[in-house]
């Protein structure tokens, strides 16, 4: 299943839409929902790179279904497993400086009706994929995040795509407001896929499967382009 993509130019400004992250209800979108607090940050934000303005961390609004996830540096372990051939346990320190890291600028939007665009700094989920030993029944991978929030895609996503686990952003550590240590930065996806606080990826052959969101009626595919509600 595995396939040799080539890795693209990896500095891309993602076209924002009008448009939108997770809803905090199946109601609808809140009318002029506050933005967070101010966040304690990691290391001084930059907000130019490159020419192009980036947001604010400060400039999301906190929609998570638990509310900010407080995860300890030293004992965190990213786990791998489902449908591989070597189940494998990561800690932080093993992600951020044992792969290759790569910068984008990318804007998530939400369907609550605001946008960000942030520089996002990570190592690509397909070079974690190529450590387990992919099997050949693998079609989806599901993700899950400390707080028990789930999301799936179908694995060519990962392959036929440069697609970050981010640990940094507008050069500065995740904070926990943001999903530290990880955040996938689902491009060309509604907010709602961009799953943070993230703990564990399987691999499995569940086509069907429905996160958090999706079993509520959100779209499976979270294609930005197209409605992310199916109404079921």
């Amino acid at each position: 299943m595995k396939r040799n993509v080539p890795l693209a130019v990896l500095v891309i400004l993602s076209l924002a839409m009008v448009a939108s992250c997770s809803p905090t209800d199946t109601g609808g979108p809140p009318q002029d929902a506050p933005r967070d607090s101010p966040i304690e940050l990691e290391g001084v934000e930059i907000r130019e790179y490159e020419g192009a303005d980036l947001s604010a961390i400060e400039d999301f609004r906190e929609n998570s279904i638990a509310g900010p996830q407080q995860v300890d540096r030293e004992t965190y372990l990213l786990s791998i497993g489902g449908l591989v051939g070597q189940p494998t346990e990561y800690a932080y320190s093993e992600i951020t400086s044992g792969l290759p890291a790569y910068e984008k600028v990318v804007t998530l939007d939400c369907v609550e009706g605001w946008s960000v665009t942030i520089l996002w700094r990570g190592v690509l989920v397909r070079d974690i994929l190529e450590q387990v030993d992919v099997q050949p029944a693998a079609n989806t991978v599901i993700l899950r995040a400390v707080d028990g929030y789930s999301t799936s895609f179908p694995l060519d996503y990962f392959y036929d795509n440069d697609i970050l686990l981010a640990y940094s952003m507008n050069g500065v550590v995740l904070p926990a407001e943001r999903g530290f240590p990880f955040q996938l930065v689902a491009e060309d996806k509604w907010g709602y896929k961009w799953i943070k606080w993230v703990e564990a990826i399987e691999l499995s052959d569940d086509e069907d499967y429905q996160g958090y969101w999706e079993s509520r009626g959100y779209s499976d595919t979270g294609d930005r382009d197209k409605s992310f509600y199916d109404g079921n």
